[in-house]
């Protein structure tokens, strides 16, 4: 269904002190650089909450409240990112609340959520201007359930510091005063690099062409697909994501219409979190794009998902010594892509967002009764989500729309996945 959306109000939030004592500019690292410029994003969404708050303060109040002192702990998001995207000057600033009324029920958009029209809900275009790095976007629905926009930039930070952000200013919302403080010295360990003629532009990226849909799929369905592409042979299980990532390629193989793997070249990628893989291994409070891409070129001749899970093993320590001495992974997509022409190559982007605290945004009324990606306009991928309840998986999908039209016709993905349902 389409959104009405209204905003009635828009102003700036600063940090409640001042961060003059941190250093005042905050350097990219190498592994920012190689990122592209776009907001990583979710909507929370929560029920009508009751008046228990009402003599206290309202519910924007407590937020812009929180997030004022949360800024202090992530004082980088409370500045401006400067020219040529190596700087950001941490100059207290302050990020955009907007508010604004949907006029349609909560339960409208639960029963049948669009990706494109929840992009409404976010206070920015997720390809727009980055020189601002965070913003929060307060829905209220017709009904009073309220759906909370986030927007932080993808280019000073990857899902798990985006998520590491909410957790933590939803704790402060909530009362509590145990804060870890973040990192915020990846530039340390991946300094930054002359990259010569090197851009991250989002090469895949045709909006208007393009159609984001949400397929969800329960646990009886997912253990079902992973004993489909279970390796018998070396008697190995794939896990959840592994399967589901080659299914929905295969799908996509077909709705191409290649007939052979010679027809193009297909490969399929998967981001992978560093943080583990680096000795000694970094904490979760590290923020930054600490992240790479595991490359795989599916070969019908073998098990695909353990050829997945052999190039998302190989993003280990030395790989991770590689990228410090500065290795460009995008170089070898442009031999690939000098080597193919445009239309021969086929590439399937997998960001599997499962088993991070997405249901942990709870900002003193209880946990989100959805959270909720959106239209990502970004060719060819895929970004995997925990359903509510954490069992199944919600896999939202963007495709060229003629290819998307086939997908959505292919039965045995029909006979899989639930395109409405919240699980």
């Amino acid at each position: 269904m389409q959104l009405n959306v209204e905003v009635i109000s828009k102003e700036i939030v600063k940090p409640s002190s001042p961060t003059a004592d941190q250093p005042h500019h905050l350097r990219l690292s190498f592994l920012d650089q190689l990122t592209p410029s776009l907001y990583n994003h979710i909507v929370y969404f929560y029920p009508r909450i009751c008046d228990i708050h009402a003599d206290e303060i309202t519910i924007p109040d407590r937020l812009k409240h929180s997030i004022s002192d949360a800024l202090v702990y992530f004082y980088p998001l409370a500045g401006r990112m400067m020219e040529g995207q190596l700087l950001v000057d941490c100059n207290d600033e302050g990020i955009p609340f907007v508010e604004a009324l949907v006029k349609c029920k909560l339960s409208d958009v639960l029963n049948n959520p669009v990706p494109k029209e929840l992009n409404k809900l976010l206070p920015f275009e997720i390809h727009g201007d980055h020189k601002i790095l965070l913003g929060i976007q307060f829905n209220v629905f017709d009904c009073g359930g309220i759906g909370i926009g986030v927007c932080v930039s993808h280019k000073i930070g990857d899902a798990l510091s985006f998520f590491s952000f909410v957790k933590k200013w939803a704790a402060i919302a909530r009362g509590e005063t145990k804060i870890t403080a973040p990192n915020f010295e990846s530039a340390l360990l991946f300094p930054p690099r002359e990259l010569p003629g090197f851009s991250p532009r989002m090469t895949h990226l045709e909006k208007d062409k393009l159609v984001t849909k949400r397929f969800v799929f329960e646990a009886t369905k997912l253990e079902e697909i992973r004993r489909k592409y279970a390796d018998n042979n070396n008697q190995i299980r794939p896990t959840r994501v592994e399967a589901l990532s080659v299914f929905i390629w295969e799908c996509l193989f077909t709705a191409v219409g290649a007939k052979s793997m010679s027809d193009k070249l297909f490969f399929i990628t998967h981001t992978v979190n560093i943080r583990t893989r680096i000795e000694p291994p970094l904490p979760e409070s590290s923020y930054g794009n600490l992240h790479s891409v595991a490359l795989t070129f599916p070969s019908m001749d073998k098990n695909i998902t353990t050829q997945i899970r052999d190039s998302i093993k190989a993003v280990n320590d030395e790989y991770v010594k590689k990228l410090q001495d500065g290795y460009n992974h995008f170089k070898r997509f442009r031999v690939i892509a000098a080597t193919y022409g445009k239309d021969q190559i086929v590439p399937f982007g997998v960001t599997s967002l499962c088993r991070f605290p997405l249901y942990e945004a709870d900002f003193g009324w209880g946990k989100p009764v959805w959270a909720a990606s959106g239209d990502r306009q970004i060719q060819n991928t895929a970004v995997f989500l925990d359903t509510v309840t954490g069992h199944g998986i919600e896999a939202w999908v963007t495709l060229n729309e003629e290819v998307m039209a086939k997908l959505d016709s292919n039965e045995e993905l029909l006979a899989c996945a639930d395109a409405k349902k919240l699980l």
